[in-house]
């Protein structure tokens, strides 16, 4: 890929030089430090849209079994949840073992990060919080070493994986029905009158769509560069496969959409990183600690977290969300919770993704890059934020901390 992006001034060579050189070896770093590889969620919500189908929709894609004396008593993971419906034939049945096998998260904890996760959330709940997230507090929400939980191809794919990207797509990017998307790669490409469609749309509107495409496009190359390449003596081995990546993204192979994913991709980084610039005078405040309860650690992770804030101030090609919901005021608001229902709506259909690793990685993205949008709509209420005190104004969990960092390190 080259050139310029869409709907903004950044050409493809500079982000990727400076990604290259200056974030990534950074970044890379930061998500290995302890308060940065915990991340606390609800692998057990059930999906609010549809009842989950016995194919790979599976609620025993689950979290992988470990020695009694290793499961801590209140992450014990239910083993009861059988199919909802028998198979259809073998080879479904199979699928979804293998499935099974490859999906499986890794809950193993040692009893040090226990203790270490009573201290955060007795720091946390000492903090004044601007939202309380609703998965903290219940009794399934469990915490996952992101470390051990590599995203990537799980064996999840096929209608149940389908329909859960045909519903953010259809139902959720502002799209009127009539238009047709070319969502599967394979598909025969009866596109165009989309692009004239999205073209036609405001400012506004294109974004949302770009974000949920570079998501996507983000999410499959991960299982591309991860992928199952081979199983022998038990033994699996991962690595790139070119071949998948090709028929996700070739333009000729999808009929000219590939290079299109990947640019929404590049602009999914550059939403991210204007992020990043904008929420730094939160994080420069001495009262904000990324608390872990090992003060000479914590130091590090905040040092390192600053260092990379003020390189992703230098870069000098910024989207400019300035031009968003410039409208008159009462259109841009009501606009501007348009967009946040419909994140939010995303963030819920990530309940219905069947295998736990892809719904893991799925909702720390989608709360990452909801995040990366808090953080560019309260630009006056970061500026106004008091030196010593935890501000009503704006504030951010943990969790969103987290959620921020490793999809924008993804």
């Amino acid at each position: 890929l080259t050139g310029v992006l869409d709907d903004c001034l950044c050409d493809i060579e500079s982000i990727d030089d400076f990604n290259t050189f200056k974030i990534f070896p950074k970044i890379q770093k930061l998500q290995e430090r302890d308060y940065f590889r915990y991340y606390k969620v609800n692998l057990k919500r059930p999906c609010p849209f549809w009842a989950d189908d016995g194919h790979c929709s599976i609620k025993d894609c689950h979290v992988e079994p470990c020695p009694e004396s290793k499961i801590p008593v209140g992450i014990k993971a239910g083993s009861s949840n059988k199919y909802s419906k028998a198979a259809n034939n073998s080879k479904e049945l199979e699928d979804c073992e293998q499935a099974n096998k490859l999906g499986a998260v890794n809950s193993t904890l040692s009893n040090q990060s226990k203790e270490a996760f009573i201290d955060w959330a007795r720091y946390d709940d000492s903090q004044d919080h601007f939202c309380e997230l609703d998965d903290e507090r219940s009794p399934d929400a469990q915490y996952v070493d992101l470390l051990l939980n590599p995203e990537r191809y799980t064996g999840y794919k096929g209608p149940s994986a389908w329909r859960v990207w045909n519903s953010i797509y259809e139902e959720n990017c502002f799209k009127p029905r009539s238009v047709y998307r070319p969502l599967n790669p394979l598909a025969p490409s009866r596109g165009e009158s989309f692009y004239t469609w999205l073209e036609g749309l405001c400012l506004e509107k294109r974004v949302f769509y770009k974000l949920i495409s570079g998501l996507h496009a983000s999410i499959n190359l991960h299982l591309c560069a991860n992928y199952l390449l081979e199983e022998t003596w038990g033994k699996p081995r991962w690595g790139p496969n070119v071949k998948e990546f090709t028929r996700r993204f070739d333009p000729i192979e999808t009929k000219g959409e590939g290079p299109r994913r990947l640019k929404n991709l590049y602009f999914l980084y550059l939403i991210e990183l204007r992020a990043l610039s904008k929420v730094a005078p939160y994080f420069e405040r001495s009262v904000v600690d990324l608390y872990t309860g090992n003060g000479h650690e914590d130091a590090e992770s905040k040092a390192l977290l600053l260092d990379i804030f003020r390189d992703t101030k230098s870069f000098h090609m910024h989207f400019d969300e300035k031009s968003m919901f410039a409208g008159d005021k009462k259109g841009a608001k009501s606009l501007k919770e348009e967009f946040r229902l419909h994140f939010k709506n995303i963030s819920r259909i990530m309940d219905c993704v069947g295998c736990d690793k892809c719904r893991l990685w799925g909702k720390l993205q989608t709360q990452g890059l909801g995040t990366a949008l808090k953080i560019l709509f309260s630009e006056k209420e970061i500026q106004s934020l008091p030196e010593n005190s935890p501000s009503k104004g704006f504030q951010l969990t943990r969790q969103e901390i987290v959620a921020l960092i490793n999809a924008f390190g993804r």
